[in-house]
């Protein structure tokens, strides 16, 4: 029976899981700071034409940084099912459990990590295209002279530049999305647990 339980549940069990547990909030929030990065700098280079859209462009930064929030959801819940050794030094995480919860914490990881980089390199593109839009129609405001009015030109050229940030938010939100399926897929995985010794 001892035999049994230390084939079922091995000390690196633990070390599985916890792994498990690293790799969900290491990942993630390396794909939070690449995302932010990226567009934290397109944000800054695009202000200094168009300040009054820092705001706007701001959401590809939350977004990013919404991934590291998923990893640490994910860490907490597997480490809060990786149990110790019980009183007699037998261990009662089993290799099973090790096993779902290194491979939840790698689902959530990468997926974090993937979502990040593609919120950074779309919202990147993204700040750019309405940076631009916004400082060649003030261009174009500016030579037609102060004092004239053009309604339905700047009408036109507002429309434009609202087309382009719903466009950014849609994929910045699809882009955000697949961070999302690695935290439900993680979570699910993470629930796969079996311990020896009647432990629950």
């Amino acid at each position: 029976m001892v035999q049994l339980m230390q084939e079922t549940c091995p000390a690196i069990a633990a070390f599985l899981g916890c792994m498990g547990v690293a790799s969900s909030i290491i990942f993630a929030n390396c794909g939070a700071a690449i995302g932010t990065a990226k567009a934290g700098v397109a944000i800054m280079q695009s202000g200094v034409n168009s300040p009054d859209l820092v705001w706007r462009n701001l959401i590809p930064v939350v977004m990013a940084g919404v991934n590291g929030i998923y990893g640490l959801i994910t860490s907490i819940i597997l480490l809060s099912n990786i149990n110790a050794p019980d009183v007699n030094g037998f261990n009662t995480y089993s290799l099973y459990t090790g096993t779902a919860h290194l491979a939840a914490g790698l689902i959530c990881g990468l997926s974090g990590l993937g979502s990040g980089m593609c919120i950074g390199v779309a919202g990147d593109a993204a700040i750019w295209a309405c940076g631009t839009w916004d400082f060649a129609s003030k261009q174009v405001r500016g030579l037609k002279g102060f004092g004239k009015r053009s309604g339905g030109m700047d009408k036109k050229k507002a429309g434009g530049g609202d087309k382009i940030f719903v466009a950014m938010v849609l994929i910045q939100v699809f882009a955000g999305n697949i961070a999302l399926y690695g935290l439900i897929a993680s979570i699910l995985l993470s629930q796969q647990t079996s311990f020896c010794g009647g432990a629950n």
